[in-house]
């Protein structure tokens, strides 16, 4: 089954449901700063291993505290799906674990 773009007016109705994250071209993204390297890189495992649950993978970024996403759908063109809001909305669960902000 194919998997159809959002509109501009769906991406902003599902953004405005995930605080920071925001729409950067034809991707949404969003970083979280975490309390050491440590904690970032737990961050960036369980990511992964959602990401793999999902088999939708994002481009997943890990700096000395930080840890930053950037996602859209290859097979959708490059445009923002459904499929990211649901990554993105994991990943937001997720987060408050490792006490990324």
């Amino acid at each position: 089954m194919p998997v159809e773009p959002l509109s501009q007016k769906e991406i902003e109705d599902r953004l405005a449901e995930l605080p920071g994250w925001s729409l950067d071209g034809d991707r949404i993204r969003r970083s979280y700063r975490l309390a050491s390297h440590t904690a970032a890189t737990a961050m960036v495992v369980h990511i992964a291993q959602v990401q793999e649950e999902l088999d939708h993978h994002s481009d997943l970024t890990l700096g000395y505290d930080t840890v930053s996403l950037s996602v859209h759908t290859h097979c959708a063109g490059g445009a923002v799906t459904e499929k990211d809001v649901e990554l993105a909305r994991k990943v937001e669960d997720l987060a408050p674990a490792h006490g990324a902000h």
